[in-house]
């Protein structure tokens, strides 16, 4: 599939895929949701892929939804389309990390998107926000949900009801996002970041991802006994072999995802 919204590339075993709106800030009007939709499913197939980074621009990573190309819409056609669905499912899908590399303004649609990732990175000129409120509407690609869970009930409610933005380092201290670097060096630290990831057992990554999200969803018991389940099951992997041989022998293990 050629992409028009969004460019695709692959490097030494990262996927990247940069939101290419400029002209539009970004905003996820349907074409671009769709494009990302498919490029996350066919990254995911890739087997010569272990990691994905998800980026904007310098100045903006994703102003949100696209507002001109929603705003004649009415609820029974956006409840019949499902609005939103297939791309939230795309990235519940994903069984390898993605990690989204923020800087700029990083509001609605474009802040759940990033929130949908596994790690941010974030930019010092990056901002987040729910802004929906001030149109009449609300998040609803997970904003409510997620970024409840990152932050907690009282600044998460702050943020929808009045569509207040937390800048990097706020984004930070509260937990939304993994850490703060100067714009200059984001995408250099997330491709970095990405190629320790991809270093490590295949296998290995995604039960970590399955396990942590799990978090999320699970009781703490049903948690815990699911974790040990992966840590019991990674037994069986020749790369759990190697990593402990390369341990013992003092050398950098060599893994190929079996």
């Amino acid at each position: 599939m050629a992409f028009e919204n969004i460019v695709v590339e692959i490097t030494d075993h990262v996927g990247l895929i940069r939101l290419d709106r400029p002209n539009q800030k970004n905003a996820l009007n349907e074409a671009l949701r769709s494009e990302l939709a498919v490029a996350l499913d066919q990254l995911d197939r890739n087997e010569d892929v272990r990691c994905l980074v998800l980026t904007g621009s310098e100045s903006i990573f994703s102003a949100g939804a696209d507002i001109k190309e929603m705003k004649d819409h009415d609820f029974v056609e956006m409840f019949r389309q499902d609005r939103f669905a297939p791309e939230a499912r795309a990235f519940e899908q994903l069984r390898k990390p993605i990690i989204a590399a923020v800087a700029g303004h990083a509001l609605g649609g474009g802040c759940e998107l990033a929130m949908m990732c596994d790690i941010i990175i974030a930019a010092e000129n990056a901002c987040f926000g729910q802004p929906e409120i001030n149109i009449g509407i609300m998040a609803g690609l997970g904003g409510t949900q997620r970024l409840t869970r990152a932050v907690g009930k009282s600044k998460s409610m702050e943020m929808h009801l009045t569509g207040r933005r937390m800048g990097a380092e706020e984004a930070a201290s509260s937990g939304l996002v993994s850490r703060v670097v100067p714009l200059k060096d984001l995408m250099k630290e997330t491709m970095e970041l990405a190629d320790k990831i991809t270093e490590q057992s295949p296998l290995a990554v995604i039960a970590v991802k399955e396990a942590v999200n799990s978090a999320q969803e699970m009781s703490l018991r049903d948690g815990l006994l699911f974790e040990r389940r992966l840590f019991h099951a990674l037994f069986s992997t020749e790369d759990k072999n190697e990593g402990m041989d390369a341990f013992v022998d003092r050398r950098e293990p060599r893994f190929r995802g079996c």
